[in-house]
């Protein structure tokens, strides 16, 4: 049997070994020999270029930047607002290769060489684009800060229209597309307006369209 001396010596030698084994666990990184970029926090670079408003730019960007980052914090193209930023409110609404998409949702990398279309390039105030020039004349932004990505989703779903894409209102499939309140309503219910200025925004809409308001 062991002595009551050899228990407390064996009890030593356990704490030393975990204390040991914990000392280890907390030495950094580098003390290693492990490369400081392996640890999480360091970002990845990648280069891509994007076709903006007609014009191309090249960056080289983190690859976790989001589209609606890039062009805001990037590009310095800031008519583009970050709502929710979680794709619920529409504020982010751009225009990709002919399709408005919730930026704040899309990787800047995924969209190499695609063309873009943020409200900066749709008009400006010398040169309104017909959609801006009805929101102004129907009042349709109020506050404001949904506006650019309603201007931009409002466009692209007269192209939709146009283009004889159905929505979940369509009745009949193959009647030809009207430009309808429900069809505009349907459409558009992923752009939230906080001040509530939907029927401005459904007139200055139909104007567009060519029906009377």
């Amino acid at each position: 049997m062991p002595s009551f001396g050899e228990n407390e010596l064996s009890r030593r030698d356990v704490m030393a070994g975990a204390t040991a084994c914990a000392a280890l666990a907390a030495v950094p990184a580098r003390a290693e020999g492990r490369p400081e970029s392996a640890g999480p926090d360091q970002p990845v670079l990648a280069k891509v270029s994007l076709t903006v408003n007609g014009q191309r730019r090249e960056l080289e960007i983190d690859t976790r930047t989001s589209l609606l980052d890039a062009a805001r914090e990037h590009l310095h193209l800031t008519g583009s607002k970050k709502g929710c930023d979680h794709g619920q409110c529409g504020a982010c609404t751009m225009i990709v290769d002919g399709r408005r998409i919730n930026s704040c949702l899309t990787l800047a990398v995924m969209h190499q060489g695609s063309e873009i279309t943020t409200i900066e390039g749709l008009g400006q105030p010398d040169a309104l684009h017909p959609m801006q020039a009805a929101f102004i004349k129907h009042d349709g932004y109020q506050c404001g800060y949904c506006t650019p990505g309603q201007i931009c989703s409002g466009v692209a779903v007269l192209a939709e229209i146009k283009a004889g894409i159905p929505s979940h209102v369509t009745a009949d499939l193959n009647a030809p597309m009207q430009v309808t309140d429900a069809e505009i309503r349907e459409r558009m219910s992923g752009n939230i307006c906080r001040c509530g200025a939907y029927s401005n925004i459904v007139e200055a809409m139909t104007e567009v369209a060519g029906r009377p308001a």
